[in-house]
């Protein structure tokens, strides 16, 4: 199936010059949702995944399907202040400015295999993040999964030693 098809290209989204890819076209299509996500879970059968982890709020728009397909828990990636319990952080660098990400301090068992999910690689400083909160609770990043690579944004080269896959490409 060509996903690219089911992708809407919005110019001029959220301001001047950026060309947005909307999957909400892509997730509104039940064959080509549970086509994507099947790839997914297809990559991840062999990794023996023991969590699937997803920035929000679209990694969990991946993952969670994927998670049940593997029949595995999910552990959400959020912003600061939004997870309830005891949580570990990391900042990381935006284009303008800096954001921190959180997961539960006790999400990841040391030794888990872990693959982490989301819908777009751009410039990789979320999922550099992610990664980053992975490792220090002892997890093993199995894989990394996302639907779109922005190729000229170089968001893979942050992701070297890692098994990466992307579904398509812009």
């Amino acid at each position: 199936m060509d996903l690219k098809q089911y992708v809407t290209i919005v110019q001029d989204w959220p301001k001047p010059g950026v060309i947005f890819k909307d999957i909400t076209t892509l997730m509104d299509n039940g064959a080509a949702y549970k086509y994507a996500t099947d790839q997914i879970v297809e990559y991840a059968r062999d990794k023996q995944i023991d969590l699937v982890v997803g920035p929000e709020a679209r990694g969990f728009i991946i993952g969670c399907p994927v998670a049940y397909s593997l029949e595995v828990g999910f552990a959400p990636v959020r912003k600061e202040g939004k997870l309830p319990r005891e949580t570990i952080k990391v900042e990381y660098g935006l284009e303008y400015g800096t954001d921190v990400l959180t997961i539960h301090k006790d999400a990841i068992k040391p030794g888990q295999r872990v693959l982490i999910t989301d819908d777009l690689l751009a410039t990789g400083g979320t999922i550099e993040a992610t990664i980053k909160l992975v490792e220090e609770l002892g997890g093993i990043v199995a894989g990394i999964a996302f639907l779109i690579e922005l190729t000229d944004l170089d968001g893979k080269d942050k992701l070297d030693g890692y098994d990466v896959l992307t579904l398509m490409s812009f």
